[in-house]
């Protein structure tokens, strides 16, 4: 039986979440996310869309103080310099860095694909041959997308829609958000190799998001281009 939603009262709540939201850059760090509504987020982000359903990224929660603070010095847009606060890295609830995967992983026939398709999907042999060569078509023809950069970026931007749907739960919740692209990213790919044993030939960081509880209201109102000048009707 289909359950009924309450679509007004659904478009009040989500217009409320999406007004909500905001780039925190100060989190209240006395107050925590319980562990029900993170695994709530976490779900959120494992029951995303991705292309072809590959699920190219990996998500990392970084919770020690002490790790956190490995990537302090490079990670300038959570760091606080900018405002001389210990930043969304010393404040926030929970830290989470999306990794994407590269081309070891994500080239066409690769053997993560195949396993992922064989364990994960569970999809018989003349299926999966038909996706190895519709994703091939895809990756060499349709897009060209090949090589590590341009399929790690590929990877990153299923990240994104993960990484999306974790704020918007959590805005849901009552929970802020930050996301985070301002690191350097050779010094963040040597971090996360050293101290987290994250090998570089399979994933490369894409995105970091800091979760919380704000410490003060915004200083300034959300502002956004409107419909009319985002959405074109034909």
């Amino acid at each position: 039986m289909t359950q009924s939603i309450d679509n007004p009262s659904m478009q009040a709540k989500l217009a409320e979440a999406f007004a909500f939201r905001h780039a925190t850059k100060v989190f209240d760090p006395k107050r925590k996310i319980s562990e029900s509504e993170f695994n709530t987020i976490l779900e959120a982000a494992r029951l995303s869309p991705s292309s072809f359903g590959f699920e190219p990224w990996q998500l990392m929660v970084v919770q020690s103080p002490e790790k956190r603070e490995l990537f302090r010095e490079f990670t300038w847009g959570a760091n606080g310099a900018f405002n001389g606060t210990a930043g969304q890295l010393g404040t926030a609830s929970h830290f989470l860095i999306f990794l994407a995967h590269t081309d070891a992983s994500m080239k066409h026939n690769s053997a993560y694909q195949q396993t992922f398709m064989r364990e994960v999907k569970q999809l018989p042999d003349e299926v999966i041959g038909f996706i190895n060569q519709a994703f091939e078509k895809f990756q060499e023809q349709d897009w060209g997308i090949q090589g590590q950069r341009q399929i790690t970026d590929w990877s990153a931007k299923q990240a994104y829609i993960a990484m999306g749907n974790v704020m918007n739960t959590a805005a849901l919740l009552g929970i802020d958000s930050c996301p985070i692209e301002g690191f350097e990213m050779d010094k963040t790919i040597e971090v996360l190799e050293k101290h987290f044993g994250v090998d570089p030939k399979l994933y490369r960081p894409a995105v970091m998001v800091a979760l919380g509880y704000r410490a003060d209201e915004p200083q300034f109102p959300k502002t956004r281009r409107s419909q009319q000048q985002t959405v074109s009707w034909f």
